[in-house]
């Protein structure tokens, strides 16, 4: 597989001729021309898999500007102009869905007079490079020969070469192997760039951020060297930005919290091309859900190997202290109900519960346990139906979003109570989840059985 000329390259020219200039971001770096990869026949998994049955896209009937509708169709013609012809018959459908959903997105948040962190506008040209930096960063580490493994189970963040933190020593970039593998992104901070694609998407103008005090104490047992799980249900693919995008919003503290905790996460978001670009940019414990593992008997010792590894993994984490988790123990994210259009919380594992409270006992830590609850799920709306494979189609939405860091749940109770506990902490999270929605003006979600 070979380079092709820069995606970027052309975007520049794009931007050029779009109305009204913008800066992309103060923290992403440009990618060089030599950084995007020309995918071929062999790579045309990237974003093919559209068998899923996708939530209905909203935004199919809502009204674009012209200025990001000419950037939009630039944007695709230059992306087409990259692919070869034997892959436009499976990538063209699923990227031009993603870029047409990004590019309304960013549409409706510049016409709701939404501003970026430095006070300038929300531009058809931020959308350009957003969009294709994004797409340069799947195509060159998603695919191909340059195609980025995570090799550990528990992956550290790439914040950059010239990631400016004290506290923070990263020695991988000392290595040859890593400057090899990044080249001329060496100096990318991969968690900000995750941040800055989606904060434009999210009105945080109008989003919730409740429990506050709950999570001052929960930075406040953290910075004393115990350890704080997050237990939450999970709606979007954003929600790690979603998490960092609102805890920046409460104060610096709490952003830098945010970029703190490891994320439990499948195989999914390692293996997809278009989410390995954001997941380089997070703290991660891979971990196989358990209907992943079962899915594919052939394969099932080697990810229950994989999963043990990862334990004690997260076990040497816990035990240095000072150990930020989030984790969905529901394994995967809610689904809307078809027929009523009312957006449950996916049901709390109590295995998983169970097992990340013995690792938090085992640690000889003090270990606490939250339970989060999260609006996110119009922000990128999930399909209604759940496939094991990767590559579903993505959709974007401009929405308000809301966590609710809710009362701590103390571990206590033998194994003969122990179910008390998983259904104590998916109570806290039903309830912070209905309150989200009742201060979104979201009360359509809220499922009859919880205002019983």
């Amino acid at each position: 597989m070979k380079f092709s000329s820069s995606i970027l390259s052309a975007a520049l020219l794009v931007s050029a001729s779009c109305s009204s200039a913008a800066a992309f971001s103060t923290h992403q770096r440009t990618v060089s021309s030599s950084s995007i990869m020309r995918t071929s026949s062999s790579s045309t998994t990237f974003l093919a898999s559209t068998t899923e049955k996708s939530a209905e896209c909203s935004s199919t009937t809502a009204t674009i500007t012209p200025e990001f509708a000419g950037a939009r169709d630039q944007a695709i013609t230059t992306l087409n102009a990259q692919l070869p012809p034997e892959a436009l018959s499976t990538l063209e459908q699923p990227l031009t869905h993603f870029i047409s959903e990004y590019f309304q997105s960013l549409s409706d948040s510049a016409a709701a007079g939404t501003k970026n962190p430095d006070g300038s506008d929300v531009t058809p040209q931020q959308a350009v490079k957003n969009m294709l930096t994004t797409l340069s960063y799947g195509l060159k580490y998603g695919l191909g020969k340059d195609k980025f493994i995570f090799e550990n189970v528990r992956h550290m963040a790439l914040r950059g070469a010239d990631f400016n933190d004290t506290s923070v020593i990263d020695s991988r970039y000392e290595e040859d192997s890593l400057k090899e593998k990044l080249g001329p992104d060496v100096t990318t901070d991969f968690y900000a760039a995750g941040c800055e694609f989606f904060r434009p998407s999210m009105d945080l103008e109008h989003s919730v951020v409740l429990g506050q005090d709950n999570l001052k104490q929960a930075r406040e047992q953290i910075d004393a060297g115990e350890n704080v799980i997050f237990l939450a249900n999970h709606q979007s693919e954003a929600d790690p930005q979603v998490v960092s995008c609102l805890f920046e919003t409460v104060g610096k503290e709490m952003g830098d919290l945010a970029a703190h905790v490891t994320y439990v996460a499948g195989h999914k978001v390692t293996t997809d091309a278009l989410a390995v670009p954001f997941s380089m940019g997070r703290n991660l414990l891979c971990i196989h859900s358990k209907k992943h593992i079962d899915a594919d008997p052939e394969t099932k010792p080697a990810k229950s190997r994989q999963n043990m590894t990862a334990m004690n993994s997260m076990l040497k984490g816990l035990k240095e202290g000072g150990m930020a988790i989030w984790v969905a123990p529901s394994g995967g994210r809610d689904r809307r109900n078809v027929e009523s259009g009312k957006i449950p919380i996916a049901p709390f594992d109590q295995k998983t519960v169970d097992m990340f409270r013995l690792m938090g006992n085992k640690s000889k830590v003090p270990t606490h346990f939250y339970p989060m609850a999260m609006v996110s799920y119009d922000l990128c709306p999930p399909p209604d139906f759940v496939e094991a494979g990767v590559g579903e189609q993505r959709n974007v939405r401009f929405t308000p979003i809301g966590i609710a860091i809710c009362d701590e749940v103390p571990n206590v109770g033998g194994a003969e109570k122990r179910h008390l506990f998983t259904e104590k902490a998916e109570e806290e999270c039903i309830a912070g989840y209905t309150d989200l929605l009742k201060g979104l003006k979201m009360d359509e979600y809220i499922p009859e059985e919880y205002s019983l």
